[in-house]
Formats: C-alpha cells, structure tokens, sequence
C-alpha cells in the first residue's frame, strides 16, 4: 500500500498529538474522506476519544471506513492483508448488528495484558502466554473452535477446563450461544461501551429526525454531546455514514448530514 510522504506525516502527526485522546485537531469535514486504508486506521486511532472509568485501547469499526475510504471492496481487501501481516485484528461485536471492530495489535495486547492482571495471579494464567504465542499467531479470523483452540493452547502445555474459563473470564473468547463449541476472538472490558454505542446510534438519529428535514450541517453537529454514549459525536457520525443511515451533501454553507431514506 503506498502511502505519499505528506499523508505519512499527517497521520504520524496526528497519532503523536491525539492518540486516545479524542483531541479534534481539524474539523471532521476536512478528514472525512482518506484515499489509503492504513492512512485512514492511524487517523481514526488518534482520534479515539478518552473515555472516563473504562480503560480501553483505541479501536475503529469497520463502518467507520466505509465511510471515509470509499471504495469498500479495497478496504476488505486492505484488512486482509493487514490482518494477515499481524498489523490488526478484527472482532464480530456483539450488539445484533453486522458490527466488526479493528483493533491495531498492540494496543489488543496492550488491552489483553490489562485484562489479565486485573483478574490477578493465578496457577491459569500460564494460559494467557499461550494464547498470546501460539492462538493470536496463527489465528486470524473472528473465531475458533473448542478443539482447535486446545489444540493450540497445548503446544503450550497440558491444557485443563479451568485454562478456558480463565480466557472466557478476561474477555479475550466469548462462547456462542447458538454453537457451545465455537468461541468469538473479543476486546475485553468492551461491554459497556458496546451498549453506549447502541444508543448513541440511537439518540443521534431521533435527534436528526425531529428536526424539520431531517438534516443539519456537519460543522454544528459534531460540536454537540451525546447524552448517552461515552463515544463522541464524530466516532458515531463515521459510524452511521458508513452504514448508510446517514448521507453527506456537500451545499455552499458547507458539508450537509442527512437522515438516509429508508
């Protein structure tokens, strides 16, 4: 992926002054559409904002990039590759959308360590180095299996039951209701901000759709506070452009958000 010498030095800029900060530098307006997928990831870590008695590391939803790296068949494309080269991970959310989460891997093993030492010393955290070593090495999908999971685990050592739970317990495998035998890959201590999310999706459309066309112009917009999600209003402004709920048009006051028709 190439990358030109000033949008390098953009992002490193950015990611140097804002990473997890939620500082807003420029306006959304003026970045919200990158040409290079990778380009994109760094602007939108550094843009995360810092969100009070969580502590999670900077991730950006997929729906995110759909919004500002227009070509999404290229963006697919450019996850792959990233994941492939060990440069991200992505998760299935749960929040009974079609949500996936990219996380840049070493702020998940920045967020897996925290996990694991919050659940303190024990004689299963032995396991954590395994899944570390020999799972998210080779690992680069959303899921696994019960069996290759301990398949895995024990190139580490001899795996027991207890190993599991430990993982499932600091939120790095999430078991599958409708298949017992099969686990999602997770973000641990992602739960709370998973439902802050759905209802700054929500909120911020009721608050578009009772204005009288639905619209506003984005300027205004992303100066506004939600009430309901620890998230800022530029993270869910990407998120639902990219889904498609909302529409930009670009007028000569500037750049116009509107309520996509159903």
């Amino acid at each position: 992926m190439a990358e030109t010498s000033n949008a390098r030095k953009r992002a490193r800029d950015e990611e140097e002054n804002g990473a997890g900060g939620g500082d807003y530098g420029e306006s959304l307006e003026n970045n919200l559409v990158f040409s290079d997928t990778l380009i994109a990831l760094r602007m939108m870590r550094a843009q995360f904002p810092k969100i009070e008695k969580v502590s999670m590391q900077p991730f950006i939803l997929r729906s995110q990039l759909y919004s500002s790296v227009k070509d999404r068949t290229q963006v697919d494309r450019d996850l792959e590759s990233l994941k492939k080269e060990k440069i991200v991970r992505l998760f299935k959310l749960n929040t009974g959308q079609d949500d996936h989460a990219i996380m840049f891997m070493d702020d998940y093993l920045k967020q897996m360590s925290f996990s694991v030492k919050r659940l303190g010393q024990n004689d299963n955290t032995e396991v954590f180095e395994w899944f570390k070593q020999y799972v998210i090495e080779s690992k680069f999908g959303d899921s696994i299996q019960h069996e290759e999971l301990c398949a895995l685990l024990s190139y580490g050592g001899r795996v027991k039951d207890e190993h599991v739970t430990f993982l499932i317990n600091a939120g790095l495998l999430t078991r599958q209701l409708i298949d017992p035998n099969l686990y999602w890959f997770s973000i641990p201590n992602i739960g709370s901000i998973l439902k802050g999310l759905s209802q700054g999706r929500k909120e911020l459309l009721s608050f578009l759709n009772r204005r009288k066309y639905k619209e506003m112009l984005l300027a205004p917009l992303e100066k506004k506070r939600l009430r309901l999600s620890p998230l800022d209003m530029r993270f869910h402004l990407r998120d639902l452009i990219g889904s498609g709920h909302l529409r930009t048009v670009q007028t000569p006051t500037g750049l116009l958000v509107r309520v996509s028709k159903d």
